[in-house]
């Protein structure tokens, strides 16, 4: 069973949503269910992979802040640089 939306056709987006969906998952999303023996539960079964595509289409990415390393964090990345330092001395031959 296969289930389409015509998403520059739809009324039921605002522009701004519009466009957000084209750009992310194209014009038209589709999707498609052979799972089940029932032709009524595919049906079921592609209208919410849909419905699941166009949310995703539509989740708005949050914007990353930016921050800084921890004291701590520093000093961890430090220790371990010395010990995978020594470590590859170790496997130098005898001078």
């Amino acid at each position: 069973m296969e289930a389409f939306f015509d998403v520059e056709a739809s009324t039921a987006l605002s522009d701004a949503q519009r466009r957000r969906v084209v750009a992310k998952a194209g014009p038209v999303l589709r999707s498609v269910a052979q799972d089940e023996r029932s032709q009524l539960r595919n049906r079921e079964l592609a209208i919410e992979r849909l419905v699941a595509a166009l949310r995703e289409a539509l989740k708005v990415p949050r914007r990353r802040v930016a921050t800084k390393p921890t004291a701590a964090s520093r000093e961890r990345r430090l220790e371990a640089k010395k010990r995978r330092s020594q470590t590859k001395q170790l496997r130098r031959p005898p001078s």
